[in-house]
């Protein structure tokens, strides 16, 4: 309960095993080093997709635009092909870029620590995406939620370069 007043991204983890593309719905993924350009992710030790993206050594990182509800939904569930209904097209990787995401990370696997009952997947980013206008999909208090703009007064405040760091 207390966790879930912490707001979080919403981002789909796809690879590709050679045969099919595989994906799993994200919530524990975050920027990790600038110098080397670093991303970190957490599935569960339980995960069949992580356990494919983890001996293909690379995999992309979509993040959800607000109006992704739906694909997150796909992917954060069990079962059929996720990519019956999801158009995408092939990362430098290979991995599958979602169409409609906000932008995407492109990544060769760097190290992977246990941590209790999941993993922390430390990801190289090899490539990236142009990143969108669209507002980012958002999941707080048991639901999904989306950004409201700050004013310019509020901005100036913020510590970190604008617009974006990464680019």
């Amino acid at each position: 309960m207390v966790l879930g007043h912490f707001c979080t991204g919403v981002a789909v983890v796809t690879g590709h095993d050679g045969k099919a593309p595989v994906g799993f719905a994200c919530q524990s993924f975050a920027a990790l080093s600038l110098d080397p350009p670093l991303v970190l992710f957490c599935p569960a030790k339980t995960s069949r997709t992580w356990a494919v993206l983890a001996e293909s050594g690379r995999f992309a990182v979509n993040v959800l635009s607000e109006d992704q509800q739906d694909v997150s939904a796909v992917f954060g569930a069990r079962g059929a092909d996720k990519f019956a209904s999801i158009d995408w097209t092939p990362a430098p990787s290979g991995s599958p870029l979602l169409t409609g995401a906000l932008t995407w990370i492109d990544c060769a696997l760097e190290a992977v620590h246990e941590a209790g009952d999941h993993y922390v997947v430390v990801g190289r980013v090899t490539a990236l995406g142009e990143p969108s206008d669209a507002r980012p999909l958002l999941f707080h208090r048991g639901r999904y939620t989306v950004t409201e703009p700050v004013t310019d007064d509020l901005a100036a405040l913020m510590p970190w370069p604008r617009p974006d760091d990464w680019l």
